[in-house]
C-alpha cells in the first residue's frame, strides 16, 4: 500500500477527530491530517500536530486492515507516540474499522 492510498483511507476515517495528527513512516515519508476542517486536509507535510505516531508502513497498513492492534503493535515498540497520549487512544478506534 502506498503513501496516497493510505491518505485516501485516512480521509474517509478522520471524520469526527477534530484535531491534527502526523504519520511518521520515518523513510517511507510523512503523513499530516488536519481533521479540525471538514472533510479532513490530508498532506505529505511535516507539519506541527497535535499527536504524531511513529510506525512503519507495514505495520500501520495492518493497523488499517484489521490484522495488527495497535496497542498490541505499541506494547511491541512497533508503534510510537508523541504528544497527546488521549489522542493516541481516540485515534485507535478510528483506524480499526
Amino acid at each position: 500500500m502506498s503513501l496516497e492510498d493510505i491518505a485516501e483511507k485516512m480521509k474517509t476515517r478522520m471524520n469526527g477527530f477534530n484535531h491534527t495528527a502526523k504519520f511518521d513512516f520515518d523513510s517511507d515519508g510523512i503523513m499530516f491530517v488536519d481533521a479540525t476542517q471538514s472533510p479532513p486536509e490530508v498532506t505529505f507535510e511535516d507539519k506541527e500536530a497535535e499527536v504524531t505516531l511513529t510506525t512503519s508502513i507495514e505495520t500501520f497498513e495492518k493497523i488499517l486492515k484489521g490484522e495488527q492492534d495497535p496497542n498490541i503493535a505499541f506494547m511491541m515498540g512497533k508503534l510510537k507516540v508523541s504528544g497527546s497520549m488521549g489522542l493516541a487512544l481516540k485515534l485507535n478506534g478510528m483506524l480499526e474499522e
